[in-house]
């Protein structure tokens, strides 16, 4: 078994305060797994949303805020408060740190003994980082002799716990099996590999791809707007579902030639795509700022004038990352 036993009993490291009621040996979650007890350090708004999906699936939860008003409304839907992070560790088998960023977890871990008390837990470490932070933060995990999940939640503090959201996780892969009920209770979990550095590598990677859709979708509004149009109207019966079509169509034929290094055209080719600046001349016509669509339109030239025009818009991706990835 990966996850260590509550050796605090739950009462002697933490306040009494617990409005939800006793579960029995054998009892299972409303998922059909064993509970466990789960501490959550961090109570932000996504730090809440996942407190309270782990609370609605059946799990024991331990909650810690530097600010100790923003764990009420949990102990009323049936947490436990700690008074610190090492209570609130000694008393779970997985903790889940969901603060700021990486430079506030150190000082998290060596507050009031919480660093000793790790040992024999899990950590899955949903704060937003860097590959290399992740991998620092998951040796001195170890050293403190604790398994490290990182993770990368994929979803807004609304939709824990529903069927769309899910969170990327990368690292101990023996802690993410034995602890998948766990994680599956506050969205589906998708288990990338043992490098800690993964998860927050595409969570990044995700996010680019999010704000490239907002950015082109921000410059469309305005356009839209230049012209007086109804912008909810367009965005709802028009752009939603053309980039819906385009996503199924061209962006997973380009994934495939970038994977495979081959970017023969297959529609309009690049030399076709720059022979003229549409889009440019008239945004500036229409008063609309260039400043989004502007440094693509200048790698897509780049990549005519390098002798590139017959390839299709995925050879571009040479311009930003040369040669094969990283082994």
């Amino acid at each position: 078994m990966i996850s260590a036993k509550n050796e605090a009993g739950g009462s002697s490291v933490m306040s009494t305060e617990n409005t939800g009621r006793a579960q029995t040996a054998g009892e299972r979650t409303s998922a059909g797994t064993t509970p466990e007890n789960v501490a959550v350090l961090g109570l932000g708004d996504m730090g809440r949303a996942l407190a309270s999906a782990l609370l609605a699936a059946g799990h024991r939860v331990t909650v810690w805020n530097r600010t100790a008003h923003k764990a009420d409304a949990l102990v009323a839907e049936g947490a436990r408060r700690a008074a610190s992070p090492a209570a609130a560790i000694a008393a779970s088998e997985v903790v889940i740190v969901c603060i700021l960023d990486y430079a506030d977890i150190a000082p998290l871990l060596a507050d009031d003994g919480a660093g000793a008390a790790l040992e024999g837990r899990v950590v899955v470490n949903v704060t937003n980082g860097s590959p290399a932070e992740a991998r620092v933060l998951a040796e001195r995990v170890a050293g403190l002799g604790a398994h490290y999940l990182d993770g990368g939640v994929m979803a807004v503090p609304d939709i824990i716990g529903q069927p769309q959201a899910f969170v990327l996780y990368s690292g101990a892969e023996a802690a993410f099996a034995a602890h998948r009920g766990v994680l599956d209770a506050m969205a589906r979990s998708v288990y990338l590999g043992a490098d800690p550095g993964a998860a927050p590598l595409h969570d990044l990677a995700l996010l680019t791809g999010m704000y490239g859709m907002f950015g082109g979708f921000l410059h469309a509004a305005a356009l839209v707007r230049s012209a007086g149009g109804n912008v909810d109207a367009f965005t709802r019966d028009l752009l939603v579902p053309w980039l819906r079509a385009m996503a199924d169509s061209q962006l997973l034929a380009m994934a495939a030639q970038v994977a495979a290094g081959d970017y023969g055209a297959t529609g309009s080719h690049l030399a076709m795509q720059v022979a003229h600046d549409g889009i440019g001349d008239v945004s500036r016509a229409q008063g609309v700022s260039t400043e989004l669509f502007g440094p693509l339109w200048e790698l897509m030239k780049r990549r005519v004038a390098d002798g590139h025009g017959h390839e299709s818009l995925g050879s571009v991706v040479e311009l930003l990352h040369a040669g094969a990835p990283p082994a």
